[in-house]
């Protein structure tokens, strides 16, 4: 064998072998829980100054209407573990939260599964999309709080309005940019994948649904969000329990500290539900960075 050959195999072997994997350095780790950290840092200013801010006008002024942070600390404790007020809200919260879960779940969930589908046809599909965007660009502006009466006489009192009121304030967001996300693909998508063979429902699968994934993400955030916002009005169709519920119920008592104690109970579970939607969205868009957040 020549040297020229054996150069050759030699070259062909160390190509072929295995890059081992290089372990993150202890500083890089560092580096990242400083980030982290830091970041979490960040996110707590704006909070923490509005705290501040809060507790000392309540001070300055001496108004009895509205409570101070510690004021609504107490009754945020005594509504999830009782044992202050002992009252009829005290150790409440598991069963006040799990009725308006269940209902902003069940009106969002059946919002994605006919906003997604219907999205999808109405972007791909000319004829139907003129024969409902008319229609739906009608239905779109009325306020979900107009549909009140009517979804109490549809329904009845109870969980069934308030299910379809929050349906309605999930679905338009979710139809919308499920919509655009399908007209923006690009029409070489659709030609590269004629030339490849691809065609009919395999196309859809392959080069519809994944491109228009981000707008179909950014549509649910948004709807969930929407859901969260209107549990409140679906609750005022006169179910006993659930957030929106006692909040009524502390605006009825002049009970300003449950109301804020039920506000606040929205708005962390709200943030945790998009960062759960936001994780799904990093890991079904993991193939394009440039949608990562």
């Amino acid at each position: 064998m020549s040297l020229q050959s054996r150069m050759d195999d030699t070259s062909n072997r160390v190509q072929l072998a295995p890059a081992a994997e290089t372990p993150v350095p202890a500083a890089g780790k560092r580096g990242q829980g400083v980030q982290r950290a830091r970041t979490v840092a960040l996110a707590l200013i704006v909070p923490v100054c509005l705290l501040v801010i809060w507790d000392v006008m309540v001070r300055w002024t001496g108004t009895r209407l509205v409570p101070s942070p510690a004021g609504v600390a107490i009754m945020m404790w005594d509504f999830a573990f009782g044992g202050i007020y002992d009252d009829a809200y005290s150790a409440s919260l598991p069963i006040h939260f799990w009725k308006s879960v269940q209902r902003v779940y069940g009106g969002f969930l059946c919002a994605a599964a006919i906003g997604i589908p219907l999205g999808l046809m109405i972007g791909r599909m000319p004829l139907l999309r003129k024969l409902l965007d008319p229609t739906l660009s009608l239905l779109r502006p009325i306020p979900v709080t107009a549909w009140l009466p009517l979804s109490m006489i549809f329904f009845g009192l109870g969980p069934r309005a308030a299910i379809f009121l929050v349906f309605l304030g999930a679905f338009f967001p979710i139809l919308l940019n499920t919509v655009f996300g399908v007209r923006s693909v690009d029409i070489r998508l659709f030609e590269a994948a004629e030339m490849l063979g691809c065609s009919g429902a395999q196309q859809f699968r392959s080069v519809v649904l994944p491109a228009a994934l981000p707008s179909i993400f950014n549509g649910l955030r948004l709807g969930a969000g929407f859901a969260w916002i209107l549990i409140v009005v679906g609750e005022m169709t006169g179910v006993p329990e659930g957030l929106g519920a006692v909040i009524m119920d502390g605006r009825t008592l002049s009970r300003t500290d449950l109301v804020i104690t039920g506000m606040i109970i929205i708005g962390i579970t709200g943030f945790l539900s998009d960062r759960i939607l936001l994780m799904l969205s990093n890991y079904f868009l993991r193939w394009s960075p440039q949608h990562h957040a």
